[in-house]
C-alpha cells in the first residue's frame, strides 16, 4: 500500500497503543520504514503529560513537516492539544487515542478522526517496540480523574476497564510468540475493575502470572487511594515467583496541605502505610515514586516535608517533575511559583534522590542470582533485570545475542540509577 516512517514517545500505553497501530499499517502491507525521507506517511504518537513533553513534540511535527509527507498524530497531544498541532500543521490528520484501531480510516479519508468508542485494543497484531516486552494495557481512562494538575482524564476520556479474560488471552498471545516479560499498563493500575463492580488487580495479577511459559510480569503505577482495601491480597500477588517485586507508586508530594489542593485524595500517613506493608511482605521491594515541585501553593515548610518523605521511605528511583500548568486543568489558572525557585527545588530534591539511590545500590554488590536481558542499551551494553527489577548493566557483553535470555550475574559495582553486573553464564539453552 505504502510507506509508513513511525515515532512513538510517552508512557507503556502510548507504546502499546504504537505497536497496535504499526500492526494495522502491516497488516495491511504497508511496509514501515526506518528514515522519515523514506516514508509516504508519518506516524506520530504523542505525550503531552509534562509541558517540556508537549513542546518536544511541538518541534517533532516541525522537524517532520519539512519531509512533506502526510503527517497523523496520535496520542494524548491529538485529543489534548489539538489546536496546538494545527497551528504548527494545518494538514496534519489528528486521531483520537481511543481511535488507534480505526488509524486506516484516517488515512484513508484524509479526515480527523476525533471519536471515543473504539476501545478494541486486546487481540490486535502488533510490531514490538522490544520483541522481549509484551505491554497489555488493562484499562483505558483514569479512575479518580480529580488532579488538579493532570491532563489525562481529558486526553484518554471515560475510564473503561477491558474484561479480564480478554486481558489474560493477550498476555497469553504475547508470551506464546515469545516475549519474556509482561507488563500490565493502564493510567491507573490500582483501580483495575472498579468499574465493573470490584477492584480485580490482585486476581488479574495472579492469573497472568499464572499462565505457562518462561517470563516474568511487571505491574504499572498504582494510585495510592485505591489500594487499602486490596493491600492483602495486593501482597499476597506480588508474591508469586514470576511477578517481579517492583512497585511504582507516586506520591507527588510530601505534603497533607499540598495533596489536598492537588486534589489526591490521600494523606502521606496513608502513603507511607502502604509502603511499610509493602516492605514487610516483600523482602527488598523496589520503590518507585513520583514527586511534582513547585506545585501553586508550595511553601518552603511543604517542600521541606517532601524532603523528609523521601529521605524516610528511601526510594530506588524518583521521577521529579517541575510543574508547569496544563491545559484543562484546575491548575492551570492558579498563582504559579517563580521558575527559579521551582529550578532551586528540584536540583535540590534530584541531588538527595540520587544519593539515596546510590546508597541503596551499593548494597547490592555481591549479590549473585538470576536477571533477564530485556534491553540494548545507548551504547549497545547488554541491560539485564532482576526479580527486584533492578537495572544491571552487563559491560563488555554483547548486547543482541543475550537480548531475550536469563542469565546468572555478580553484581561488581553501583551507579546511582542502576547497577554494574559481570556475566557468570547463560541460563537458556541456545536456540
Amino acid at each position: 500500500m505504502g510507506k509508513l516512517y513511525a515515532e512513538i514517545y510517552g508512557c507503556t500505553a502510548n507504546i502499546a497503543d504504537g505497536e497496535i497501530a504499526l500492526g494495522i499499517f502491516k497488516d495491511a502491507n504497508w511496509d514501515i520504514v526506518d528514515k522519515p525521507e523514506d516514508s509516504d506517511i508519518i506516524l506520530l504518537v504523542t505525550c503531552t503529560v509534562k509541558k517540556p513533553t508537549s513542546d518536544r513534540m511541538l518541534h517533532r511535527i516541525r522537524v517532520l513537516k519539512t519531509y512533506g509527507k502526510k503527517i497523523i498524530v496520535t496520542g494524548c497531544m491529538a485529543s489534548g492539544e489539538r489546536k496546538k498541532v494545527k497551528r504548527v500543521e494545518p494538514n496534519a490528520i489528528l486521531v483520537h487515542p481511543r481511535a488507534i484501531t480505526r488509524i486506516l480510516e484516517a488515512v484513508e479519508t484524509g479526515k480527523d478522526l476525533m471519536v471515543e468508542d473504539g476501545l478494541d485494543k486486546l487481540g490486535r497484531s502488533r510490531v514490538l517496540k522490544n520483541r522481549v516486552v509484551g505491554i497489555v494495557p488493562v484499562s483505558e481512562g483514569c479512575r479518580w480523574s480529580r488532579c488538579g494538575f493532570c491532563i489525562v482524564p481529558y486526553t484518554r476520556g471515560k475510564f473503561t476497564s477491558y474484561p479480564m479474560d480478554k486481558i489474560i488471552h493477550e498476555a497469553s498471545r504475547l508470551i506464546s510468540v515469545g516475549v519474556r516479560e509482561v507488563w500490565l499498563t493502564s493510567q491507573d493500575m490500582g483501580s483495575y475493575g472498579l468499574d465493573l463492580g470490584r477492584n480485580m488487580l490482585p486476581e488479574l495479577i495472579k492469573s497472568i502470572a499464572s499462565l505457562p511459559g518462561d517470563f516474568w510480569l511487571r505491574v504499572g503505577m498504582m494510585n495510592p487511594i485505591y489500594l487499602r482495601p486490596i493491600i492483602s491480597e495486593l501482597a499476597e500477588a506480588y508474591l508469586h515467583p514470576k511477578v517481579y517485586k517492583f512497585l511504582h507508586l507516586p506520591a507527588q508530594s510530601g505534603s497533607d496541605k499540598i495533596l489536598k489542593a492537588m486534589n489526591r485524595g490521600y494523606t502521606i500517613s496513608s502513603f507511607k502505610e502502604i509502603i511499610r506493608y509493602m516492605r514487610n511482605k516483600i523482602g527488598k521491594l523496589t520503590l518507585s515514586t513520583d514527586i511534582i515541585v513547585g506545585y501553586p501553593g508550595e511553601d518552603e515548610e511543604d517542600f521541606k516535608e517532601t524532603v523528609n518523605l523521601i529521605r524516610e521511605i528511601e526510594p530506588d528511583s524518583v521521577n521529579i517533575s517541575k510543574f508547569f500548568p496544563r491545559p484543562h486543568t484546575p491548575a492551570e489558572n492558579l498563582p504559579q511559583l517563580d521558575p527559579r525557585t521551582i529550578k532551586e527545588r528540584s536540583v535540590y530534591i534530584t541531588k538527595i534522590s540520587t544519593e539515596i539511590a546510590y546508597k541503596k545500590n551499593l548494597q547490592w554488590i555481591g549479590w549473585t542470582g538470576t536477571a533477564l536481558v530485556d534491553e540494548v542499551g545507548e551504547k549497545g551494553e547488554a541491560i539485564a533485570r532482576n526479580i527486584y527489577y533492578k537495572p544491571i548493566v552487563l559491560k563488555n557483553e554483547c548486547s543482541h545475542s543475550l537480548l531475550g535470555k536469563k542469565v546468572e550475574i555478580e553484581i561488581v559495582d553501583a551507579r546511582p540509577h542502576c547497577l554494574i553486573g559481570k556475566l557468570v553464564r547463560t541460563l537458556d539453552k541456545e536456540s
